[in-house]
């Protein structure tokens, strides 16, 4: 049976734009609960006692990043990131530690807990081959033709939902994701680049109020998970 890591560090790839949200700034920059979005997924990240660092990739043009509280931290580095999620990921790992294990998380994930990374990290020694957060799918499950016509109901059973963090040895991500993109691969997040490459990694049962914030009305859902959080 593996250990559990000693070297544990978290990437955020924060240089997309939240397009969907439909405001004037990137959405890791919206205020949530007096702060940012990013705000409260570095807090989480930072305050954790298992991770040694930090890196954010942000895009080449942010101007907000260096006004946040959390970019002074000591533990944070920032980076450039890529034009896509999977490029800014790369461009974390290049500055990691080979011998260490990575946490990949959304920026715009604001809500998650030292709870469901301390069950991530400690997955890493019954699962060596790497794991991510997920929650089952519940509701009932149908697929449609591209007319919006319901074709079948999917059964829910073993189905998930992937949230991250993602955790898995920097060697072995950073090979798979380079690979798995040179030969084009579709990559929506790190779990695909392994399982392109045949490894299967884990799945540990997260809280269902680790959402992502992707449309406005997530904002408000946000804010009462983060304010019964603190309670």
């Amino acid at each position: 049976m593996s250990q559990t890591p000693q070297q544990i560090i978290a990437i955020v790839p924060a240089a997309g734009i939240g397009s969907r949200m439909g405001a004037e700034l990137p959405k890791q920059y919206l205020a949530l609960n007096e702060q940012t979005i990013l705000g409260h997924t570095l807090d989480c990240l930072l305050s954790h006692p298992k991770i040694t660092k930090v890196i954010v990739a942000l895009n080449p043009h942010d101007e907000y990043f260096v006004k946040l509280p959390q970019a002074t931290d000591p533990k944070l580095q920032a980076i450039v990131g890529g034009k896509e999620r999977a490029d800014s990921v790369l461009a974390g790992l290049e500055v990691a530690k080979k011998d260490a294990w990575v946490l990949v998380h959304d920026a715009a994930r604001p809500c998650l807990t030292h709870f469901d990374i301390d069950k991530l990290i400690e997955s890493a020694a019954v699962f060596p081959q790497g794991a991510i957060l997920a929650t089952p799918v519940r509701d009932t499950m149908k697929r449609t033709n591209a007319q919006g016509i319901i074709t079948e109901t999917v059964c829910r059973e073993q189905l998930w939902h992937a949230l991250t963090p993602q955790f898995f040895p920097v060697v072995s991500l950073k090979k798979n994701l380079t690979d798995a993109l040179a030969a084009g691969a579709s990559i929506t997040d790190e779990a695909s680049a392994m399982e392109w490459a045949g490894i299967m990694p884990a799945v540990v049962t997260g809280r269902a109020d680790n959402i992502k914030v992707t449309h406005p009305d997530d904002l408000q859902l946000a804010s009462l998970f983060l304010k019964s959080n603190e309670q």
